[in-house]
């Protein structure tokens, strides 16, 4: 409504502008040129009052509407208001430095795919292109399992049982509501992903849909996995989502109760975004629940709790390391190594469990971990831990093969 005020009020003006342009013509050629400059064209008005004066109320009228409508929006959003008023309008837009790189080639739906954005959270991957409300193209992946670290997931077409669920959708121009194709098997999928501090998932992607889909897509993608925002390695409170107002709002109760104890409960529902909330956030603090009315106000800096001055909390004292003032380098425990007969470890198998050892073979190979017992065929079995996430590694020896046994534990 404000926008078809302010609209009918500037056509009004034009309306009177341009009148009172020819009326100036028609009384005379100088008159009519001289009208052309805004200053002069108040000189004839007033000079051949009789003759303009009907341009110059249909101009005037114009001003009620646009006022009307100025007044509308300044108490709706006085932040665009002043982006008209400033006349920021006029200037071109910096082109915005690109929060993600993809490098991703292939075709989506039979058409080139270049997303703009992509995420992981809450197990669902996406990748959109468009920056409105429906993107123009999607592709959606729900994991089984939320992520939490390294992501790895290979897919084949023959692959039984439960797969990742496979969404894509396109907007065409003439559509109103984007179409969509949802898959549960039958196609390739290679994600291969690593963390990257301090908030993004680096990595390979290759998906290749059926034929008749259109669909195969390869090469390496940047995601976030959650909603925060990082500026010079600190969260900028100025993105708008739910996880940057819980941010603003857990710092706010740190500084204010002076404790890093605080567990935040969800939020309320909010609707993003607007420039201002009132929330009542219920927490626990030091133990303590409590619940509280805040204000929240979005300005130039970003998101902040109304009235907040509270210092900032001291940084945390680093870990104390235990200093050695004697020159004397202290003696360090010796690990325990003794031979252990075959014989002995098959009598009693179950008294050298879980117990390290180190294990030598007639061609010279050497198993170490720790003695996981005999399995149903009597091999020795020794499980070593490859760490880093890794898993671990089972080796199965037979007596026959075994020269000797070194025990590393007492």
């Amino acid at each position: 409504m404000d926008a078809l005020l302010i609209l009918g009020g500037l056509l009004l003006i034009l309306a009177g502008l341009v009148w009172l342009v020819m009326l100036a013509f028609d009384t005379a050629l100088l008159w009519g040129i001289a009208s052309l400059l805004p200053p002069l064209n108040l000189v004839f008005a007033l000079r051949h009052w009789r003759v303009a004066r009907k341009a110059v109320v249909l101009g005037a009228l114009g001003f009620i509407p646009l006022v009307v409508g100025l007044t509308l929006l300044a108490s709706r959003d006085s932040q665009r208001l002043e982006a008209i008023l400033n006349l920021s309008w006029l200037h071109p837009e910096a082109q915005a430095t690109a929060e993600l790189n993809f490098r991703l080639h292939g075709e989506l739906n039979g058409q080139p795919f270049v997303p703009q954005y992509g995420e992981l959270i809450d197990g669902v991957l996406s990748l959109r292109e468009g920056q409105d409300f429906f993107a123009r193209r999607e592709i959606s992946i729900r994991l089984p399992n939320p992520v939490d670290g390294p992501v790895s997931v290979d897919v084949m077409p023959q692959d039984p049982g439960p797969q990742p669920e496979v969404r894509i959708s396109w907007l065409l121009p003439e559509q109103d509501l984007p179409e969509a194709r949802r898959l549960t098997r039958g196609y390739t999928l290679h994600l291969q992903l690593e963390p990257v501090a301090p908030n993004k998932l680096v990595g390979d992607f290759h998906l290749v849909l059926p034929p008749q889909f259109h669909t195969a897509l390869t090469g390496r993608i940047e995601l976030f996995s959650d909603r925060l925002r990082y500026r010079n390695g600190k969260v900028d409170t100025r993105y708008d989502s739910r996880e940057t107002l819980e941010y603003v709002v857990t710092d706010y109760l740190q500084r204010r109760f002076a404790t890093r104890q605080v567990r935040l409960q969800a939020l309320p529902p909010v609707n993003l975004p607007v420039s201002s909330l009132d929330l009542q956030v219920e927490a626990e603090v030091a133990g303590k629940p409590r619940r509280l009315p805040l204000q929240l106000r979005k300005g130039k800096r970003g998101w902040a709790v109304q009235g907040d001055q509270y210092p900032a909390l001291p940084a945390e004292p680093a870990p104390r390391t235990l200093e050695v003032t004697s020159a004397v380098e202290p003696e360090r425990p010796k690990i325990t190594r003794r031979p252990l007969s075959l014989d002995l470890l098959q009598g009693d198998p179950a008294t050298y469990r879980n117990l390290a050892m180190r294990v030598e073979t007639q061609r010279g190979a050497q198993a170490e971990g720790r003695f996981a017992g005999l399995d149903a065929e009597g091999r020795v079995v020794i499980r070593r831990n490859l760490g880093r996430g890794a898993g671990e590694a089972s080796f199965a020896l037979t007596p026959g093969e075994i020269i000797r046994i070194e025990l590393l534990e007492p």
